[in-house]
C-alpha cells in the first residue's frame, strides 16, 4: 500500500477518478459500464511515460473518452435486444450536486435520455464541451479529429439537445414541491388528484429490463399514465411506500414494496407540472441508489 501511495501514476489517477467516472457515466448512462471504462483507462494509464505528458488531467480524460466511445458502440448493440425501453442507471447523489446547476442538469435523467438520441461522437463532443468545458483542441485530440470538425459536431449536437431539453430551468425547491404533490397523490390513492399534477401530454417510461413488469412502450397522456401508475402500484398485495430521495442531482422518489426496494421514479418538470416520468425497476440498475456516488465536473 505504501508503494502505491507514493506512485505518481496512482496518485494522479485517484485524484481525478471521480471526474473520469462522471465523464464516462454521462457518455454511457451506465455506472457499471463507467466502472469498466475506468478499469480500462487505468490499465492504459500505468503504461504511459508520465515525463512525456504535459497535462495529466487532459490525458486521462482523453483515454477515458476513447474507452467510453468503444463501450458506447458495444452498448448500442446490446440495447437493440433489451426488453422494453432502456433508461439510464439512476444514482444516489449528494445534495451538493444539485447546487451545481450545470452538473445537475447534465446528469439528470431527462438530459441523459436526450443524450441517448445523439450519435456516439456527438454525445462525446457535447458531454466534454458542455458539461466539462473541455477545449476544442483537447476534444479533437481525444477523438482524433480536427478542431474545425469538432466545432461543427458541437454545434450540431447543441442544436439537437436544445430542441429537446426542458423549456425552463426548474429550481431544486420547485422540483421538490412538484414531487411532494406527486407523492401525496400516490399516498392518498386519488386518481383525479394525479391529473392535476401531471401535464396533459406527460410521458411515462418504465424500465424493467425483462426482470420486472414494465410497459414495453412509453405511455403518453395524463389519463393513461394515471391508470398505469395506480394499476402497477395498487395491484400488489404488499404494502407500497414512496419516499423522496436525490437521484442524479435531482429530487426523485424511491418506491418500496413491503420494505424492499422496487424502483426509482425520476421526473421532468415544466411549468410546475410533471411532463416526464422515468420509472426504473430493473434490479440490475438499482445498485447505486442506496449509497451516494460522487459526481464532479473538475
Amino acid at each position: 500500500m505504501s508503494d502505491q501511495a507514493t506512485d505518481p501514476a496512482t496518485e494522479t489517477f485517484v485524484a481525478h477518478r471521480n471526474l473520469l467516472f462522471t465523464v464516462a457515466y454521462e457518455m454511457l448512462g451506465s455506472a457499471a459500464d463507467a466502472e469498466d471504462v475506468l478499469q480500462e483507462t487505468w490499465l492504459r494509464w500505468v503504461k504511459v511515460d508520465l515525463a512525456e505528458v504535459r497535462d495529466q488531467r487532459a490525458y486521462l480524460v482523453r483515454i477515458t473518452t476513447r474507452q467510453a466511445l468503444n463501450r458506447l458502440r458495444t452498448m448500442s448493440r446490446r440495447k437493440e435486444s433489451y426488453v422494453g425501453p432502456w433508461l439510464p442507471e439512476p444514482m444516489l447523489t449528494a445534495p451538493d450536486v444539485a447546487d451545481d446547476v450545470e452538473l445537475a442538469e447534465s446528469v439528470s435523467m431527462a438530459m441523459m435520455l436526450i443524450l441517448e438520441t445523439l450519435s456516439p461522437t456527438e454525445r462525446a463532443v457535447f458531454v466534454l464541451r458542455e458539461a466539462f468545458d473541455v477545449g476544442y483542441d483537447e476534444i479533437a485530440a481525444a477523438l482524433e479529429k480536427t478542431p474545425a470538425a469538432v466545432r461543427q459536431i458541437a454545434h450540431r449536437a447543441r442544436q439537437h439537445v436544445d430542441a429537446r431539453r426542458p423549456r425552463q430551468t426548474v429550481s431544486p425547491a420547485q422540483a421538490r414541491a412538484a414531487l411532494a404533490s406527486f407523492q401525496r397523490v400516490l399516498d392518498t390513492g386519488n386518481p383525479q388528484d394525479l391529473l392535476d399534477v401531471l401535464a396533459p401530454d406527460v410521458v411515462l417510461v418504465s424500465d424493467g429490463g425483462g426482470f420486472k413488469q414494465a410497459a414495453l412502450r412509453p405511455i403518453v397522456g395524463a389519463e393513461k399514465v394515471t391508470r398505469f401508475l395506480f394499476g402497477a402500484l395498487g395491484k400488489n398485495d404488499l404494502p407500497v411506500t414512496v419516499h423522496p430521495t436525490m437521484v442524479n442531482g435531482s429530487p426523485a422518489l424511491v418506491v418500496r414494496l413491503d420494505g424492499e426496494l422496487d424502483g426509482i421514479i425520476a421526473v421532468r418538470i415544466e411549468d410546475a407540472r410533471i411532463t416526464g416520468l422515468y420509472y426504473v425497476r430493473n434490479p440490475e440498475k438499482l445498485s447505486r441508489v442506496e449509497s451516494e456516488t460522487p459526481l464532479v465536473r473538475r
